[in-house]
């Protein structure tokens, strides 16, 4: 099958469109592309076809001459830190948030960087042409394991916070039987904080299941029973966090992104005063900063197009409204952790509630519906519906917008339409999904 990089690496069904072949096949151009001259680190969330793509996506490395350090189950950013540390690339076996059913790859280029756009057409276009002569005899790449460097991770996020800054804070953490299983409860204890672990069992099949991230129900119901001070929420990698409010209030990373870049002006440490946020950021977090004099950056959905707006800009925070966000001086991608711990940080230190703390942001309603888009159909043919969409933006006028996206993940279109009340958001967004998803369903049909 044609590989392509879609948001953050390539993602689909497990031994479907992300195969064996594909992985090795992945590898060996990656190796090709990214150089053979320092190791690759290699780690993965707990999927059930994780073993078998990291297996088979070390094989292809190998098979190019790339010697290989497989990191076991270990979040997304953990493998950043240890590329950063030994200026190496490395790679993640991963689906993030999406069901157990789904895995994906994607990669950190030596120093724990994203790819460059240049680096990825490198690898596609490797990817498409003779694998050619292969190494032989010694030429051939090593695999070795070092479950070791996980410690590192953690001496890492437990720098980030001063000692015993969390005591006196009770913090549920939902880690959504993802990566994160082993790492956030030591992590948050050696902070000072009383923890309450949800969802550290992974079993290859509930990763993310009515948990983490994408389901913070069973977080909020413990928080407020528990009585605790917050809770936080993480995805299958760990490179997102979503944070819940003691009365059960859901806070999603618009609003952290608020809360940091004010922990770090009031610091004076946001330099220069601008943040970097993408098109689906709230306007009201843009109405929040621009009130305290923060100015914006507004980029494409994806956390590598913050990191891009972040190093070409010399800035010290970034995030996106789903959980990413990126502390530069601490970090070199979105830190599910990382973000959570200095989120509880400020919460002990300022003695206030989060929600308290993030309520200078006033959320506009903002309705998202994800259309399938089916087997035959291409989202760019659909011409009628850009019409309608047309019409939707002129109703709404200057109290809303209309975003339309293909994700770069899943074979959906999202709709995101923001309002001045909710009726109208939920209004506009349906009808715009139901004329949507009628003229996928006529081109899918239409005969070739």
């Amino acid at each position: 099958m044609a590989v392509s990089f879609g948001t953050d690496g390539i993602r689909g069904v497990a031994n479907g469109d992300v195969d064996v072949d594909v992985a090795v096949r992945l590898g060996r151009a990656a190796a090709r592309c990214l150089g053979i001259d320092r190791p690759f680190y290699v780690g993965r969330d707990t999927r059930r076809s994780g073993p078998m793509l990291q297996a088979a996506l070390s094989a292809g490395m190998a098979s190019a001459g790339a010697d290989v350090v497989d990191l076991g189950v270990i979040p997304t950013p953990g493998v950043a830190v240890a590329c950063a540390s030994r200026h190496a690339p490395g790679a993640v076996v991963s689906a993030s948030h999406n069901p157990f059913a789904d895995n994906g790859i994607k990669f950190f280029a030596a120093g724990g960087l994203k790819l460059t756009d240049a680096q990825q057409d490198g690898i596609e276009a490797e990817l498409a042409a003779p694998h050619g002569d292969l190494p032989t005899g010694a030429g051939v790449g090593r695999i070795d394991t070092d479950r070791s460097i996980a410690a590192d991770y953690v001496a890492h996020l437990c720098s980030a916070v001063a000692p015993g800054s969390l005591r006196g804070l009770r913090i549920v953490l939902d880690v959504g039987n993802g990566a994160a299983s082993e790492f956030a409860r030591p992590v948050f204890e050696r902070a000072g904080a009383d923890v309450i672990v949800l969802n550290d069992e992974p079993d290859g099949v509930n990763i993310n299941a009515r948990c983490g991230s994408t389901d913070v129900t069973g977080l909020a119901e413990t928080v407020a029973s528990r009585g605790a001070s917050l809770g936080f929420a993480f995805d299958g990698d760990a490179d997102r966090v979503i944070c819940v409010g003691p009365d059960g209030s859901e806070i999603d990373g618009d609003a952290l992104i608020f809360l940091l870049a004010n922990s770090l002006d009031r610091r004076s440490a946001l330099t220069p005063r601008t943040v970097a946020v993408t098109v689906m950021s709230n306007l009201g977090l843009h109405k929040a900063l621009a009130d305290r004099g923060i100015a914006r950056v507004v980029t494409p959905v994806g956390d590598r197009h913050l990191l891009a707006a972040v190093a070409d800009q010399g800035l010290k925070l970034a995030g996106e409204q789903s959980g990413h966000l990126i502390v530069a001086d601490l970090s070199t991608t979105g830190d599910g952790l990382l973000s959570a711990l200095l989120v509880a940080q400020e919460v002990a230190l300022l003695g206030e509630p989060v929600n308290q703390l993030v309520s200078p942001v006033v959320m506009q309603p903002q309705v998202l519906i994800n259309v399938p888009v089916p087997l035959g159909a291409s989202y760019g043919d659909a011409a009628l519906f850009a019409a309608s969409v047309a019409e939707a933006e002129e109703r709404l006028g200057t109290d809303g917008r209309v975003l339309v996206r293909p994700s770069g993940t899943e074979p959906k279109v999202r709709i995101m339409v923001e309002a001045a009340d909710d009726a109208t958001a939920a209004e506009v967004a349906g009808q715009l999904s139901d004329k949507l998803a009628e003229e996928l369903k006529v081109l899918a049909a239409a005969p070739e």
